[in-house]
C-alpha cells in the first residue's frame, strides 16, 4: 500500500473516496440480489473458477494455460453479456421502472394485503370443496430451481386463478404453484419432499412436499388437503396442521411483508420486552 496516500490525504479526499466506495458496494449489493436464485449464481461459481485458474498459470508460469485463460477473458466480456442477456434485461427493466435503487413503499405492504386476501378467498373455496392445493410463498431463498420444474406463467394472483389451476384433472392440478412477489411464476412445480423422520404419517406427498420446501429455505407453504379440507402452513420445516384463518392471515402478514417493516416491528417489540 502506497503510504503516500494518507500523507497527503485531506478531509474532502477521504471523504469523495469513501462516498465511492459506498456507491460502488451498494451497486455490487443490489446486483447480488437481482441474480440471487436464478442460474446466473452458478455461471458466476463457474467464472470464478476461471479466476482462480488463471491466477494459479500466472503464478506458476503455466504459460499454455495462461494463454487460454487470457484468450478467453479477451471475449468474455461479449459472451458474458449474452449469457446474462435475461439478467441484463431485468435490471435495466427496474431501472427504467425506478425499482433497482428503490426502497420498499407503502404500496408493497398493500400488495402483500392483496396477495394474502387473494389467497385467503381461494383456500376457504377449496377447503369447502376438499379441492388439494399447495401454494408456497418465495421470500429471502430463491426458488427459480423449482420453478423451471414447472409451468412458466408469470400472472398476477387472483383467487380465481389459483382456483382453477387446483381444480381436479386438470393439466395443472398436481403439483406446487410458486409465488413471487405478487405473481403466480408457475405451477405443476416438483417440490423436495421432507425426510424428517417424526412427521405424521398421516400426512400425504402434499403435506411433506410443503414441510420440504421450507426445510430447505425460508419459504413459506399454504396446504389445503384433499382428504379432509384442512388448511395447513409450513414453515422453517415446521407444520401447523388445521390452521384458523384468523391465525394463517396474521403469520402471513408477519412473514410477507417487507423485511425493514418486520425489523422495525421486532426492534420495538424487543425494546418493550426489556422496559417490561
Amino acid at each position: 500500500m502506497n503510504l503516500n496516500y494518507f500523507t497527503n490525504l485531506t478531509w474532502q479526499d477521504g471523504m469523495k473516496d469513501l462516498i465511492d466506495i459506498l456507491i460502488v458496494s451498494y451497486v455490487i449489493y443490489k446486483l447480488l440480489v437481482l441474480i440471487r436464485g436464478t442460474r446466473a449464481v452458478q455461471l458466476l461459481k463457474g467464472i470464478f473458477v476461471l479466476v482462480i485458474a488463471w491466477a494459479v498459470s500466472s503464478w506458476f508460469n503455466l504459460y499454455t494455460l495462461e494463454w487460454l485463460m487470457n484468450q478467453m477473458f479477451t471475449f468474455g466480456v461479449l459472451a458474458l453479456v449474452i449469457i446474462f442477456q435475461p439478467e441484463l434485461r431485468r435490471a435495466l427493466e427496474q431501472i427504467g421502472r425506478g425499482k433497482l435503487f428503490g426502497s420498499r413503499s407503502a404500496n408493497e405492504m398493500d400488495e402483500t394485503g392483496r396477495v394474502i386476501g387473494e389467497l385467503i378467498k381461494a383456500v376457504n373455496y377449496m377447503s369447502r370443496r376438499k379441492i388439494g392445493a399447495l401454494i408456497v410463498f418465495e421470500r429471502t431463498t430463491g426458488l427459480n430451481e423449482y420453478i423451471e420444474s414447472g409451468i412458466a406463467m408469470h400472472s398476477r394472483i387472483s383467487s380465481e386463478l389459483l382456483i382453477n389451476i387446483f381444480i381436479p384433472n386438470t393439466p395443472l392440478h398436481d403439483g406446487a404453484v410458486i409465488v413471487q412477489g405478487g405473481d403466480i411464476a408457475a405451477a405443476a412445480c416438483y417440490l423436495p419432499l421432507s425426510e424428517n423422520p417424526f412427521i405424521s404419517k398421516e400426512l400425504g406427498t402434499r403435506h411433506r412436499a410443503a414441510i420440504g420446501i421450507s426445510e430447505v429455505g425460508d419459504a413459506i407453504s399454504v396446504i389445503v388437503s384433499e382428504e379432509t379440507g384442512d388448511v395447513s402452513l409450513a414453515i422453517n420445516g415446521q407444520i401447523v396442521r388445521n390452521i384458523n384463518e384468523e391465525s394463517m392471515i396474521s403469520k402471513l402478514f408477519e412473514e410477507l411483508q417487507p423485511k425493514e417493516k418486520r425489523e422495525f416491528r421486532s426492534f420495538w417489540k424487543r425494546k418493550g420486552d426489556n422496559h417490561g
